[in-house]
């Protein structure tokens, strides 16, 4: 059985000169002007100095860190098989209600184990108006303050037996997910090898279903053809078309050639810092940032544990497996879930679609929100979990001995 030891953050003073020492050394590019839109080349100069003149002179990290260590953590030694052991790094934020669920939050790219902060409280409180939940949130393996992997092949299977042995190291025999991006392919794989026996169900956002066609789901291709889409579905299919004609050339990059790309973002924290802050404005519905989260999201790259470019493996495994990932996660899958749909997040595709992935207990359109739903829209993402899992949803107890009430 895995070890379970009590985490906090400390990153050394010489990380943190360093930091300050490369900041300082900064050499910025020269820009062309479009005044009429000025984030079309990327992210515009005046922004970038803002945010680095704040990160070298008014950010406290040592202030961020003791913040972020009132958060639980600890760390756990999980052997993948095949591979190494590695040291899985997460937050365990129990609730009081003793039959709370189990719940398992994963993050995407760019983001972290912090995404699932503003749910906590909402999500460990209940027992009697709705469903309380054990929240348990890792830093994926190669993100954060888990360990690097540095063996080939190690893709979405090896990060799936991880979290799922973590469940069970804590005493998790059944539980469910919630994830999106990164973390809605780990938790379709996690459902395919671990549903339902240990994975009893799971809510994504940013879902990414095939098309209904008359030889993989007759009767689902047979109704679509009678019912026209919806103007949300058409409005979703163009912004899915936009993304992926101007948007998902990091997607390509980073899955192509990753360690190419790794020596910028390893060496320079303003690199580093543009290449995130890009994706954190142009994929959320209009949040509004504040310096101070840009760079704490930043940071936690940053200060990885294996290296702030570590985290792109995973896309050139992605790829690099037949079928893909995404294909692979778009097989029909007989474990129930949930799917969200955000107005301004990356893939919308048609709700039906969403048929093609297994059986759907619940579907929910905001009408606001982006790519980051746990961290802009934690109430909704909430509301979803409470109204699958609750008294009156169609998972109630799905989660033997644990119904979330008192």
């Amino acid at each position: 059985m895995a070890s379970i030891i009590p985490f906090k953050i400390s990153i050394s003073e010489d990380k943190l000169q360093r930091l300050q020492q490369k900041l300082a050394l900064t050499d910025l590019p020269s820009e062309v002007l479009d005044p009429t839109n000025p984030w079309s080349r990327g992210v515009p100069l005046s922004e970038i100095k803002r945010l680095a003149f704040y990160w070298q002179h008014h950010f406290n990290w040592r202030a961020v860190e003791a913040k972020l260590n009132e958060l639980p953590q600890y760390t756990a030694n999980i052997e993948v098989e095949g591979f190494d052991k590695y040291d899985i790094h997460f937050v365990h934020q129990q609730s009081p209600v003793t039959d709370a669920i189990p719940l398992l939050f994963l993050h995407g790219w760019p983001s972290s184990f912090l995404e699932v902060k503003a749910m906590l409280p909402l999500l460990v409180d209940g027992g009697t108006d709705g469903p309380a939940f054990h929240v348990v949130a890792p830093s994926l393996i190669d993100f954060g303050f888990s360990s690097a992997n540095k063996k080939k092949a190690f893709n979405v299977e090896q990060h799936a037996e991880a979290y799922h042995k973590l469940m069970l190291a804590l005493g998790y025999n059944e539980y469910v997910v919630q994830a999106g991006d990164i973390g809605y392919l780990i938790t379709r794989f996690m459902a395919s090898q671990y549903g339902p026996k240990h994975c009893r169900a799971y809510h994504l956002s940013n879902a990414a279903p095939a098309e209904p066609t008359a030889t993989t789901h007759p009767e689902l291709h047979t109704k679509m053809q009678t019912t026209p889409l919806s103007d949300r579905d058409l409005a979703g299919l163009a912004r899915t078309r936009e993304f992926s004609t101007h948007g998902n050339a990091y997607y390509l990059l980073q899955s192509s050639r990753p360690q190419t790309l790794a020596y910028s973002l390893s060496d320079s924290p303003v690199g580093l810092l543009a290449w995130i802050y890009e994706k954190l404005v142009e994929w959320s519905d209009g949040y509004p940032w504040s310096d101070e989260q840009v760079l704490t999201w930043v940071s936690l790259y940053y200060f990885s544990a294996a290296g702030p470019a570590a985290c792109l493996n995973l896309y050139y495994e992605n790829e690099h497996r037949v079928p893909s990932a995404f294909e692979k996660a778009k097989e029909w899958i007989d474990v129930p879930l949930g799917v969200a749909r955000f107005e301004k997040d990356l893939i919308l595709l048609p709700r039906a679609w969403n048929g093609t992935l297994g059986p759907v207990v619940l579907e929910s359109e905001a009408h606001s929100g982006g790519h980051f739903a746990a961290w802009e829209c934690p109430d909704a993402v909430v509301g979803d979990l409470r109204k699958m899992f609750g008294r009156d949803g169609r998972l109630f107890g799905c989660v033997k001995g644990r119904n979330g009430y008192n």
